[in-house]
């Protein structure tokens, strides 16, 4: 999996490049099906935003997340990309579940 990081107003550290490296690894166990990671930092004048676009096999997610600290947002950030994989692989599982369920009852 490629993760790239774009910094607007920020200054890409190793120690942030790390911690989102470790924040996106977390992700990774729960689909392993990822692609690339586009992460930007934006620094407003008191606001920290993190964004994020995944792509998947089939499926890209997006989310964004704003805090007084970057790595407030970063965790965040994560948080909410982790929610929408775990949700789109437990509908994946639940539709093929369903179709197993449908050929051995014949209907």
């Amino acid at each position: 999996m490629q993760i790239e990081l774009t910094g607007h107003g920020v200054d890409i550290t190793p120690a942030l490049r790390d911690y989102v490296n470790e924040k996106i690894g977390r992700i990774k166990r729960h689909f392993e099906q990822l692609i690339s990671v586009h992460v930007v930092m934006h620094l407003d004048k008191i606001d920290h935003r993190v964004e994020a676009t995944i792509n998947a096999s089939q499926k890209r997610f997006h989310a964004e997340f704003s805090a007084s600290d970057m790595y407030a947002a970063i965790d965040g950030l994560a948080d909410r990309l982790d929610a929408q994989v775990r949700k789109h692989k437990e509908k994946v599982s639940d539709h093929h579940r369903d179709e197993g369920n449908e050929l051995k009852t014949g209907t």
